[in-house]
């Protein structure tokens, strides 16, 4: 249930702003775990050291700032902007909350979100690339903007504007909304910094299957592509040959300023290693070991001459 905060001290005293109750808006407390989430909400809410010193921050003073909600058609409340300071207050066990209810439409809700949240400084490339796209197309329901998919002669204005508001140029607006056409696991190689932005954006030209194909090679290879070998990729695939012997081919290449891999023979080293050393990182562990005592044995050799 809802609690106006008219049976309580004035909003301005309580939460010094301003209800704006020509528009329409009111401030309310209601209960964090009640209230849903925007619906396909782009930002990832983690349960990290920041989100714990949130919690003990709402334990000890209440949410300062009033989160923005709008009502659903079901008399139900979704979140606009405060899922964070949401998820604090449920784990807080705090019973509610303040929330300003906002009349907004899909669009107004959906630009509304994603401004709150896109300044953060631990955005990942994967939270950016959904929040532009889902931005530039709230501007185009708005009538605000032509189609994407046009050339730069027919530059659209819904890139322009989120360009300028958020400081990139149109073409790396561009560079990560491609991203969303990534299949998840590659993605998250972005979001690890283990794939960079361009070859990503590559990449994402590949069919489906061919990112499988590709994330399979990555993994038996242990190796990404260069921005070189995924534009090659994304060419063979403009031409229908990319195949999986052909990523695997164009994976190998060895890149500039890449570092050699070893292989070892395991067979060669068995009846050396210890018997409780069985899995591949011991292994390693023990060869290092070995490696770096011969060495200092060396060294001390050479300075006792």
């Amino acid at each position: 249930k809802e609690l106006e905060i008219t049976d309580m001290p004035s909003a301005d005293s309580l939460f010094k702003l301003s209800t704006n109750k020509g528009k329409g808006e009111t401030v309310v407390i209601l209960p964090p775990n009640k209230i849903s989430s925007f619906p396909n909400h782009p930002f990832q809410i983690r349960d990290d050291e920041k989100m714990m010193e949130m919690v003990a921050s709402v334990k000890k003073y209440g949410v300062l700032i009033p989160a923005i909600v709008r009502k659903k058609e079901d008399g139900e409340y979704e979140m606009v902007a405060g899922h964070k300071r949401q998820r604090a207050s449920v784990i807080a066990e705090k019973d509610g909350m303040p929330c300003i209810i906002r009349d907004l439409t899909d669009e107004e809700a959906t630009i509304l979100m994603v401004d709150s949240n896109i300044q953060r400084e631990d955005i990942l490339p994967s939270e950016r690339a959904f929040a532009y796209k889902m931005k530039l197309e709230a501007i185009k329901r708005q009538g605000k903007r032509i189609d994407l998919t046009s050339t730069p002669s027919e530059e659209k204005l819904s890139v322009e504007i989120i360009a300028e508001e958020f400081g990139q140029s149109r073409e790396q607006v561009r560079r990560f909304v491609r991203l969303t056409e990534l299949n998840k696991q590659l993605l998250r190689m972005v979001d690890e910094k283990k794939i960079a932005l361009r070859p990503a954006v590559e990449i994402s030209y590949l069919t489906q299957d061919e990112q499988y194909l590709l994330l399979d090679s990555i993994q038996s290879n242990e190796a990404t592509p260069s921005e070189v070998q995924a534009k090659e990729m994304r060419r063979l695939s403009q031409e229908g040959k990319l195949t999986a012997d052909k990523i695997d081919e164009i994976i190998q290449e060895e890149k500039p300023n890449q570092k050699p891999k070893y292989k070892i023979n395991y067979d060669r080293f068995e009846k050396y290693l210890p018997r409780d050393i069985v899995t591949v990182k011991e292994v390693e562990d023990f060869l290092f070991n070995c490696v770096e005592e011969h060495y200092k044995r060396q060294k001390q050799r050479a300075m006792a001459r």
